[in-house]
């Protein structure tokens, strides 16, 4: 259980995948650029290459992403966020998109 100040210190916002491709050698991951309504588009490195047989088709898509995390290397690769996701043991998985209307990038989730 964590505190209700500590969850207040997660920051979570809508970003607009731009692009999305794989990353070379690699099986489970893709590399997003993404839109947070900043100066210049992120970078994001996700382990969800297994849910997409084409990764382009996450471009245009928004969703909601935890924007202030530390920034961590993979593969020699600088991840600036993370993509929050659903997955089930059976193997369900989904991106949380908004709905019921547009909501522009770098929208805090509440």
């Amino acid at each position: 259980m964590i505190s209700i100040n500590d969850f207040s210190k997660v920051e979570m916002r809508i970003g607009k995948i731009l692009t999305a491709e794989r990353v070379p050698d690699t099986d489970k991951l893709l590399k997003l650029s993404v839109d947070f309504g900043e100066e210049q588009p992120r970078q994001v490195i996700s382990g969800i290459a297994a849910y997409f047989s084409d990764p382009e088709t996450l471009a245009g898509t928004s969703c909601a992403f935890v924007t202030n995390l530390e920034h961590r290397t993979i593969r020699g690769l600088v991840s600036e966020a993370m993509i929050v996701a659903a997955h089930t043991p059976e193997g369900d998985f989904s991106i949380l998109e908004p709905t019921g209307g547009p909501i522009p990038p770098g929208t805090k989730l509440n």
